[in-house]
Formats: C-alpha cells, sequence, structure tokens
C-alpha cells in the first residue's frame, strides 16, 4: 500500500493515512516533483523541506523521497514492493489535476489503482452549487451554502500504522539558505502556533484583526497551505455564537471559497476571471518598471505600503489588510498588471497559495469575484491611519520614520523639516489623488465597452 504524501503532510485527522493503514502495511512517498519544486520561490521550498523532514520524524524515518515525473516514480515504487494501490489526498490546483490524471492512467496501466481520500479543505472543491446548478462566484452566498454543508470531525490517529521497507529514495531535499525568517516547518509546530493562537488572541481576533501593528492573527497559513493541519481541526473548537470566532470562520471559509472558484475555472489562475476586465489599460515601459522595482523594495514613499513590502522581504509573510493596502497600490496608483503583483507574492510568500494569492488580487483588481469592485480604491494614507493609528507597524518596518509623530507617520511629506533620519525616506513616487481618478477612468473605458 503507498501512502502518496503531498499536500498533507501531516499523521493526524489524515483520511489518506488512514485509508491506507487499514488496507495494509503502508510505504509513505513524496516525490519531489520539478514542476512544482522548481516554480516555487525559496520560502516555500524551505518550509516543505523542514516539513518533509519533520512528518519523516514523527513516521519513524519511514518517509521515501524521490525526485522526478511522480507517475513514473510511483510507478517505479508499486513495481518494487508488487503494490496494488495508491492512495491519496486529492489536490484541486489546475496542475494538479492534469498530473493526477497523468499519474492515474500510467499506474492503471501497470495494474495499479489511484485512489483519492479527503482533500485539503473542510468542504471539497466543486461540491457546492447554487439552486440552478451553477458555481458560486460571490462569497456570501458561498459562506452560506459552506455552512449549511458542514463538515466531519477530525479523524483519530490510526490505532497503528505498519510502516513498509526496502525502497530507497534520494533522501528531503536541501532547503534553500533564506534572507527571511519563516515559521517552523511541521505538524508538531501548527498545533503549538493554534493552541497558542487559541489561548492569547482568538477571542480578540474581531477587534484586532485588521490591525498589522497588534500582530494578532493566526498565522497559520503556511501550516494550512503544506497540510501541517487539516482545515477541520481548525473548525472544531469553535465556539461560532462568539463574534470573533465566528469571523475567523468566516477568513478559513475564504480560503475555501476561492479553491472552489478555481476548481470551476482554472483559468483565473492566470487570467482575469471577468474576461470584460482583461481589456484593462495597463502601465509597461521603463518607468513602470522603476515603480514596479520600488513597490517591490518598498521605497515607494506610501508608508504603510513600504511597511508590508519590507515585512514580506524579512519574513515572507505579510499582514492580510496590508496585502490588500500593497495590491491595491500596484495595480490602482501604479497601474500595472495584478498578475505582476501577485508573481512577486507567490515567490516570496511562505504561505504562497495560488488559489488565494491570486483571486485575492483580483478581489483587489476588481478582475475576479467581487460584486461591486468598481469603486474601491484604497487611499494609502487614509487605510495607514485607520488600521495602524498609532504607527507601530510602520515604526517596526519603516525604521526611518521612528521618530515621527502618530499624526505624521503615514504622511512624513506633510512635515516642512523631517527629523534626523527620515530625510532618508523617499518621497511618492506618485500623487494618489491624481492617480485614483486615472484608475477610475481606465475602468470606465472597459465598462463602456
Amino acid at each position: 500500500m503507498i501512502w502518496w504524501v503531498r499536500r498533507d503532510l501531516r499523521l493526524s485527522d489524515n483520511p489518506a493515512l488512514v485509508e491506507a493503514a487499514a488496507s495494509g502495511t503502508v510505504l509513505a512517498v513524496f516525490v519531489v516533483d520539478p514542476e512544482l519544486w522548481d516554480r516555487a520561490g525559496e520560502p516555500r521550498r524551505a518550509f516543505l523541506a523542514g516539513a518533509l523532514a519533520e512528518l519523516d520524524r514523527s513516521s519513524g524515518g519511514h518517509l521515501v523521497v524521490r525526485r522526478g515525473d511522480p507517475a513514473v516514480e510511483l510507478a517505479a515504487v508499486c513495481a518494487r514492493l508488487g503494490a496494488s494501490l495508491v492512495i491519496a489526498t486529492a489536490d484541486c490546483g489546475p496542475y494538479s489535476r492534469r498530473r493526477d490524471e497523468a499519474a492515474g492512467v500510467t499506474l492503471a496501466a501497470a495494474g495499479v489503482e489511484l485512489r483519492f481520500a479527503g482533500t485539503p479543505y473542510a468542504v471539497e472543491p466543486g461540491s457546492l452549487r447554487k439552486g440552478d446548478g451553477t458555481p458560486f462566484k460571490v462569497f456570501t452566498p458561498y459562506s452560506r451554502a459552506w455552512v449549511a454543508h458542514g463538515w466531519g470531525a477530525p479523524l483519530a490517529l490510526p490505532e497503528r500504522v505498519e510502516w513498509a521497507e526496502g525502497v530507497e529514495g534520494v533522501g528531503i531535499p536541501a532547503a534553500p539558505k533564506l534572507a527571511a525568517a519563516i515559521p517552523e516547518p511541521g505538524e508538531a509546530a501548527a498545533k503549538r502556533r493554534f493552541e497558542d493562537f487559541l489561548r492569547h488572541d482568538l477571542d480578540h481576533y474581531g477587534e484586532e484583526r485588521n490591525d498589522p501593528g497588534a500582530d494578532r492573527t493566526s498565522r497559520l497559513s503556511a501550516y494550512l497551505h503544506f497540510g501541517c493541519l487539516h482545515p477541520r481541526s481548525l473548525l472544531a473548537p469553535l465556539e461560532v455564537r462568539r463574534r470573533a470566532h465566528a469571523t475567523w470562520r468566516s477568513e478559513l471559509c475564504w480560503r475555501e471559497f476561492y479553491a472552489d472558484v478555481l476548481w470551476h475555472h482554472p483559468g483565473s489562475a492566470r487570467s482575469s476571471l471577468q474576461p470584460g476586465m482583461a481589456g484593462m489599460r495597463v502601465d509597461t515601459g521603463r518607468l513602470a518598471d522603476r515603480r514596479f522595482a520600488a513597490w517591490c523594495e518598498g521605497r515607494t514613499g506610501y508608508p504603510i505600503v513600504d511597511a508590508g513590502m519590507r515585512q514580506l522581504a524579512t519574513e515572507a509573510w505579510m499582514h492580510n489588510r496590508v496585502r490588500m493596502i500593497a495590491a491595491s497600490f500596484l495595480v490602482k496608483d501604479l497601474h500595472l498588471d495584478w498578475r505582476r503583483g501577485a508573481r512577486w507574492f507567490m515567490q516570496h510568500l511562505v504561505d504562497g497559495d495560488l488559489a488565494s494569492n491570486n483571486h485575492g488580487w483580483q478581489w483587489v483588481a476588481g478582475t475576479g469575484t467581487d460584486a461591486a469592485p468598481y469603486f474601491r480604491v484604497f487611499n494609502p494614507v487614509l487605510q495607514g491611519r485607520k488600521f495602524d493609528p498609532t504607527g507601530a507597524y510602520v515604526r517596526r518596518w519603516v525604521p526611518e520614520l521612528a521618530g515621527l509623530t502618530d499624526a505624521h507617520v503615514h504622511a512624513p511629506w506633510e512635515l516642512r523639516q523631517r527629523p534626523f533620519g527620515a530625510a532618508d525616506y523617499p518621497d511618492p513616487i506618485v500623487d494618489h489623488h491624481a492617480e485614483r481618478e486615472e484608475a477610475l477612468a481606465r475602468y470606465a473605458e472597459v465598462r463602456g465597452r
């Protein structure tokens, strides 16, 4: 029996492992797929390598790692062991679905069944529909259907797993050396982080989740992406009659909503979900490239944007509210293609998830699922003052502005003479008010076609 390990890097609450263990001796196999590994950013590769090492330790050193085409590698392992069944957690991205279809054909030709058990989501993507049978494109009705559908309780660990021997691997891939500090990978670290969030931060989530300076979000996104925890395990202890718990459940639902959208519209990973928005004018050329570089480096002159981009470079993570502000600035102040920003995020985020990242960018750009995106152009100064009112977040990540008062930390250029240090901080690379009008004009062009 082969347990094909993918985005389920854990032993607990794992349907694929439970089914494999009930069927006989289990060989755990992870295949490093160059199509995925080579395209992933270094933070994700480092986290994956660490999570694989932790899974190997927790399974008593029984994880076999191979490298190459998964279909070819699995067929070879099955032939070596005489196995006739491969069990895996279903994956839902466009490439993963193509890969699994090809693996199923190859294995079937060798007399091996490929069977799926569970998904990385509480509710399987593609399983919910509107009353007329069409997929959901708006979050609120999807969330109602998601809650009504429900999910099972977390699965217990198998009472006993009889691990198989006799197959050699290439060893766990070496983690790249990072400039950014990523969270500790693996199931054990994920469980500790969740317990800490439950104990200290969840009850304040409703009031403080949008305050990046408070830093009281769960920070579980990387663990969810790699399956170090299953969302069922996160949903089980929630008391949804409490407002903060219900709010956090809604945030988990957003992740599932975007996975469902991607399931039904796989092309939306790389192109606008709303075809009419694909013709939006975007800036290109040397000036656009210089502005993109300033955005990447956290040198736009807008402190909340720059703080977010510097946090990304340092932690391979960014607070979700600031992700929206930074994305809006790229699309609607710099007039750059949302896909350019989405690629940068995917390369530098440790929690880079295709569905959540790219559809989050489309939500901001007005090309995706939002029912009324036309008028939303975030003012980066007002957003900073609203969500970072004391300037704690900006001061942490933009130390040049640490000496400014709360009144000026989000708009340092308003001072005639800046304090020592703040003089090194750049003036804004664009005028937000002028660029807002330009963004609305470009939207009007597309809307009028």
